[in-house]
């Protein structure tokens, strides 16, 4: 019976958010819900340090653009960004736009990619090459565009946004990020460290779960 009542609990969020998320990632959320009080202390303070910082910067600009920044733009900062993205939705907060960029531009690792497909995400291909493009899909229609670059490229905010520095090489690199409201560290182990090895796929998924969580308690705090 709890099955069957799980079952119809995720067809009728579905439901009630289109096609927007898939019963597999709505599934998926709901689990990592009842995972946040796994969260290491410390790690939560910063998480409530980021949480006060879009909340002070929306009663300022009645907004807040989050910028995740990482070294390569290839794995954690475009995860971090499309996780908080697609929760702000799930959890229906407005006025908040995600952003990643690099202190250098390289592609949007395909492992990551996989990664997060596996998931729940819905990502389409649109432009190959050295560089290629995904499209997150929201009910048939392309409503948001991943692909690297550099913190400071045009197609990021260059003013009055929040820098989260999401790898310690760009924290150590970058101590001040051109035109941020605000700049707060959070980084995380980058799953790079596994590729090639049989622990490749494990430590891809692990980072997705990883952040999902956390960003669901960022989610959690801008909903109080």
């Amino acid at each position: 019976m709890k099955t069957i009542l799980s079952l119809l609990l995720t067809l009728l969020l579905t439901q009630l958010y289109g096609q927007d998320m898939n019963a597999r990632l709505i599934a998926n959320i709901e689990n990592l819900e009842k995972q946040v009080e796994q969260i290491d202390p410390l790690r939560k303070e910063r998480i409530n340090e980021l949480s006060e910082s879009i909340k002070d910067l929306i009663n300022n600009e009645g907004k807040a653009d989050v910028l995740f920044v990482c070294t390569h733009n290839s794995r954690r900062s475009q995860l971090a960004e499309l996780w908080l993205h697609q929760l702000l939705q799930y959890y229906e907060i407005g006025n908040i736009r995600t952003f990643s960029g690099g202190t250098e531009a390289t592609a949007f690792n395909p492992r990551m990619v996989n990664a997060l497909e596996r998931y729940g995400f819905s990502l389409s291909s649109q432009r190959q090459g050295n560089n290629p493009k995904y499209i997150v899909d929201k009910g048939g229609k392309f409503e948001k565009t991943m692909f690297s670059k550099k913190f400071d490229d045009p197609y990021n905010p260059s003013s009055g946004f929040i820098a989260v520095m999401v790898c310690s090489d760009a924290d150590q690199n970058c101590p001040f990020v051109p035109g941020a409201f605000d700049r707060i560290p959070l980084t995380y182990l980058d799953p790079k460290a596994a590729d090639d090895s049989p622990h490749e796929k494990t430590a891809y998924d692990e980072k997705v779960i990883e952040i999902g969580r956390e960003m669901i308690y960022l989610c959690e705090l801008l909903e109080d």
